[in-house]
C-alpha cells in the first residue's frame, strides 16, 4: 500500500543483530530526511562474556526492551502512534531470529494502528544514510539534480562497492570473496585477546600502535575491485603468534593495511565509473584512519567525499525509517507487507 503525504513520519524497528533499536524519521516533500526520535539498547555487554553474538541472547533483548524503546521514540519525537504514517522494520539480512522479534512487533503494531507494513533492506539503510548527512550536499545532489554516487559499503560481514543510481537501483561494482574488511577486524582483534566488540577495541588500541611495525601483505583479486581479506587476516595470526610485536603494532598496522587496501579499490572505482561523489557507509566507516585515507584519496581525484554521520554508521533504526520513507515517497514494493518474509541474506542490488 503506497501513501503520499506533504510531510510523513516513519516509525522503524531494527533488530538485525545484537542492537535493539527504534526511530521515527520525517521525510520532506522533496525527500530530505530529518530524526525526530530515537532510542538504541546496545547488547555488547550481554555478548562479550561469549566473544560474539549468542543469537538465542540477542533475541530475548530484543523482545525484553522493544515496548520501551518504541514508547521512549513516540515521547522524543513528540508524536503519537497516530502521527505515524508507516511502520518499517528490518527484515534482512541477519540472524534470522533477531530479524524475527523485529518483524513481529513492527507486524503487531502497523496491524493496530492500521497502518502499512515496510519491510526493509538493513543494507539499503545503510546505503542511503548517508543522505542524513547534516549539510544537506549529497542529499541535494542524488535527490533533487539525480547525480548518482559511489558507495562503500563496509559493515561487519560486507565489504561491496556500488554505484547508486536512484532510491531502489544500484549496481554491484565489486564485493568480498572471504572476510569482510569488518569480519577481519573481529577476528584478529579476539587473537589479541580484545572483548567483544573486537572491531571497535582493535581501533582503539591501535592509536598506541606503530602503523609501520609489522609487514602485511595488500591482498589481490582478479576483478581489481572485489575485496579478499583472508590472507591479510592469516598474515597478522602469524605475526601474533611470532611473538616479535605488540599488539599495539599490530592493530596499527592491521589497520593502516586495511584503510589502504579501500582507499585503493576507491580510487580504482572512481576511475573506472567517473562519478564524482563517493560515499562510505557501514559498521566500519567509524574508523577514522579509514575515514581519513577515503577522504584524501577523493581530494586527490578532486570527488565529493561524504562520510555516514557516526551515529549513523552502526546499525540503527533512523536509518531503517529513512531508506522506507523514501521507497515509499518513490513507489517502490514495500518487501511483501505484512505477508514479507526474513531474509537472512539478502543482496542489496535485488532489495
Amino acid at each position: 500500500m503506497a501513501i503520499y503525504k506533504p510531510f510523513m513520519h516513519i516509525l522503524a524497528i531494527e533488530t538485525s543483530a545484537d542492537d535493539t533499536a527504534t526511530a521515527v524519521v520525517t521525510l520532506a516533500p522533496d525527500g530530505r530526511g530529518t530524526i525526530a526520535g530515537q532510542a538504541r539498547y546496545t547488547q555488547a555487554a550481554e555478548h562479550a562474556k561469549y566473544g560474539g553474538i549468542v543469537p538465542e541472547l540477542a533475541s530475548r533483548a530484543h523482545q525484553v526492551h522493544l515496548k520501551a524503546l518504541a514508547e521512549s521514540t513516540m515521547a522524543a519525537a513528540g508524536l503519537s502512534f497516530q502521527h505515524i504514517h508507516a511502520i518499517a522494520t528490518t527484515t534482512g539480512p541477519g540472524l534470522t531470529t533477531a530479524l524475527a522479534m523485529g518483524a513481529s512487533f513492527g507486524k503487531t503494531l502497523a496491524l493496530a494502528l492500521d497502518k502499512p507494513f515496510l519491510a526493509t533492506n538493513h543494507m539499503e539503510g545503510h546505503a542511503l544514510s548517508p543522505l542524513l548527512a547534516p549539510d544537506g550536499l549529497l542529499a541535494t545532489a542524488f535527490l533533487t539534480q539525480h547525480q548518482p554516487y559511489l558507495l562503500l559499503l563496509v559493515t561487519g560481514g560486507h565489504t561491496q562497492l556500488l554505484q547508486v543510481n536512484a532510491v531502489g537501483s544500484y549496481r554491484l561494482l565489486g564485493t568480498t570473496h572471504d572476510d569482510a574488511a569488518g569480519e577481519c577486524f573481529d577476528k584478529v582483534g579476539a587473537l589479541l585477546n580484545l572483548s567483544h566488540p573486537a572491531g571497535p577495541n582493535l581501533a582503539t588500541l591501535a592509536t598506541t600502535g606503530n602503523p609501520q611495525a609489522v609487514p602485511l601483505p595488500l591482498p589481490k583479486t582478479a576483478n581489481d575491485l572485489d575485496f579478499s581479506f583472508s590472507g591479510l587476516k592469516t598474515a597478522a595470526r602469524q605475526a601474533v603468534g611470532s611473538g616479535h610485536y605488540t599488539a599495539a603494532d599490530v592493530a596499527a598496522s592491521l589497520e593502516a593495511t586495511i584503510a589502504t587496501v579501500l582507499a585503493n579499490k576507491l580510487a580504482l572505482a572512481l576511475h573506472h565509473t567517473g562519478l564524482k561523489q563517493a560515499v562510505v557507509a557501514g559498521g566500519v566507516a567509524a574508523n577514522n584512519t579509514i575515514r581519513a585515507a577515503l577522504a584524501k584519496v577523493c581530494q586527490q581525484q578532486g570527488v565529493t567525499f561524504t562520510a555516514t554521520p557516526l551515529e549513523l554508521c552502526t546499525d540503527n533504526a533512523a536509518m531503517i525509517a529513512y531508506a522506507a520513507g523514501l521507497r515509499l515517497q518513490h513507489g517502490l514494493p514495500d518487501g511483501g507487507g505484512l505477508s514479507a518474509p526474513l531474509h537472512p541474506r539478502w543482496p542489496l542490488e535485488g532489495a
